[in-house]
């Protein structure tokens, strides 16, 4: 029964607060940040002929926590305000203070969920693509060479989740995010040598 009550409530905040849809944008936007931030680091240690697979791990994860830090506090910050706002002028619009109402409870689930995602999104990332490094019987370039290689599909994956939302060309899609990687990899080469 408590676990009927509790989805009927969390459907009720979607509802009123839309949460699943902004959800998913920071989503799409943060993994993104993430592995594009991890293939510049990846790019970069290949580039600059590092051997050390401890040293790739710690910078990544270093970045990964910075992100998900950033990614926590600022969508917080900015999920609150924008949604205090909107309850402080939905309370003037009903001459009531709807703050400790249902709206209000729902705005304020709202930014908690999103900020978690915001900060979690480039922590799998970086953690997927950074997870080839921890395999020590590999010989360091098979390491970069597998962790580009999760870059780029883990690119694709989002090219794919970005065309499912807008209802578009799968393959159109995936290229689309692919390029940004190509493009990350070819400056990267260009600049760093």
């Amino acid at each position: 029964m408590r676990v009927r009550r509790l989805i009927s409530e969390l459907r009720d905040y979607e509802r009123i607060a839309g949460i699943f849809e902004i959800a998913r944008r920071y989503f799409l936007m943060n993994t993104f940040d993430g592995v594009m931030t991890v293939l510049g680091l990846v790019l970069g240690g290949l580039i600059a002929g590092s051997e050390s697979p401890s040293t790739i791990l710690k910078i990544g994860f270093g970045a990964g926590i910075s992100m998900a830090v950033s990614g926590v506090w600022g969508a917080y910050v900015a999920e609150i305000s924008e949604r205090k706002r909107e309850i402080k002028e939905i309370s003037r619009a009903v001459m009531r203070d709807i703050e400790e109402t249902k709206i209000g409870r729902a705005h304020r689930f709202a930014s908690i969920v999103i900020a978690i995602v915001d900060g979690l999104s480039p922590v799998v990332a970086v953690s997927a693509a950074l997870s080839p490094f921890f395999f020590t019987v590999l010989s360091i370039r098979s390491m970069y060479i597998l962790s580009i290689t999760i870059c780029f599909s883990v690119l694709a994956l989002l090219g794919i989740f970005s065309a499912l939302i807008a209802r578009e060309r799968i393959l159109s899609s995936a290229a689309k995010m692919l390029l940004a990687g190509v493009a990350s990899a070819v400056l990267g080469e260009l600049l760093l040598k």
